[in-house]
């Protein structure tokens, strides 16, 4: 006999689960087919390139602080060491005040020129002692001598405050910059570590080839320096391929960009400044077509130097995880003009 009973109808809890699960499903399949397609390996480094840029940008900034701050605090040292001599000497001439009250407290009281000097205010002895009949000249002359000391005290230590406040800033900013740097850099990595591991082996072999092909495979042509200082720098430089690049490094076992030209032209014997803002101004300007080895050659809005090569190359410390080596200027960055140190 068959049996009538009605189906046993799924459980409230069942149909939520299966519900919320069917939702859910829903929502990973929207979310997938609307997921932004991973950047492809050319494209992740354009962003990491940018990311170096704007870290090569913040680099010279930070360079730039830091060379203020050495300055400040050679100045900052000079001024304290004017505030402690010239201590020194308004204390000797106050002795000399206290020498003439006393003599005259034992010859029968203190000269009312020197009772008020003791306890006026400095800034207004002078014109109030002006009316004491009884003031010697040798007595306004030392007087006035410890007013003046008095000011240019108060002067120095003025400035010094100042320099000191100026320094104080200078180190909030470095702080800044570093932290800046640091998050450009770890972005950049963060990126790089995105793609497969086949496709960062494939970056590093081309980074490698660039190295490798400025050992000594490059075509500098037959350009001659505009003098032998550039000769020599170029030169320098040259000894310095396949060092690694290193934020801040000026040398001899790394460099970052400005720090290789500094070091360049430094064993050319000429002195030039630490940063691209500041090397840009270390001799006149000439464009690309009148480029001559040795010549500084600045890109990306002047954030980047190398130096000019001939045929088109330029010797640079290129960017982090990078070497010292030859690259064509077409594949640096938006070239903005070339300087010539003459010396």
């Amino acid at each position: 006999m068959a049996s009538h009973r009605r189906p046993k109808q799924p459980s409230r809890t069942r149909v939520t689960v299966l519900t919320t699960t069917a939702v859910a499903a829903v929502a990973l399949t929207s979310q997938a087919a609307n997921a932004a397609p991973k950047p492809t390996k050319s494209e992740v480094k354009a962003k990491v390139d940018k990311l170096y840029e704007d870290a090569e940008r913040a680099t010279n900034q930070y360079d730039g602080a830091k060379e203020k701050q050495k300055k400040l605090e050679k100045e900052v040292g000079r001024l304290q060491d004017k505030v402690a001599r010239e201590q020194d000497e308004l204390n000797e001439l106050r002795t000399g005040i206290g020498v003439m009250a006393s003599e005259q407290y034992r010859s029968g009281g203190i000269d009312p020129s020197v009772q008020l000097f003791l306890s006026a205010d400095p800034d207004d002895y002078l014109d109030k002692a002006s009316t004491i009949d009884s003031l010697s000249a040798q007595q306004l002359e030392s007087l006035k001598k410890v007013q003046a000391k008095q000011r240019e005290l108060a002067q120095k230590r003025a400035e010094a405050k100042e320099k000191l406040r100026d320094l104080a800033e200078t180190r909030t900013e470095l702080g800044k910059k570093k932290t800046e740097i640091q998050g450009k850099l770890s972005e950049a990595q963060k990126l790089l570590n995105s793609l497969t591991a086949a496709q960062r082996q494939e970056m590093a072999d081309a980074d490698a080839r660039a190295s490798r092909s400025s050992a000594g495979r490059v075509d500098l042509g037959k350009e001659v320096a505009a003098s032998h200082f550039g000769a020599a720098a170029l030169n320098a430089a040259a000894s310095q391929i396949g060092k690694p690049y290193l934020r801040g490094g000026t040398g001899p076992n790394s460099y970052d960009c400005s720090g290789l030209t500094q070091w360049a032209y430094a064993q050319a014997g000429v002195q030039i400044s630490r940063v691209t803002y500041t090397q840009v101004n270390e001799g006149p300007r000439v464009g690309m077509s009148a480029l001559k080895p040795g010549d500084l050659v600045f890109f990306n809005n002047t954030e980047h130097v190398g130096l000019y090569a001939g045929n088109g190359q330029v010797l640079h410390a290129p960017y982090p995880g990078a070497s010292v080596r030859y690259e064509s200027m077409s594949t640096i960055g938006s070239f903005q003009f070339g300087v010539r140190v003459t010396g």
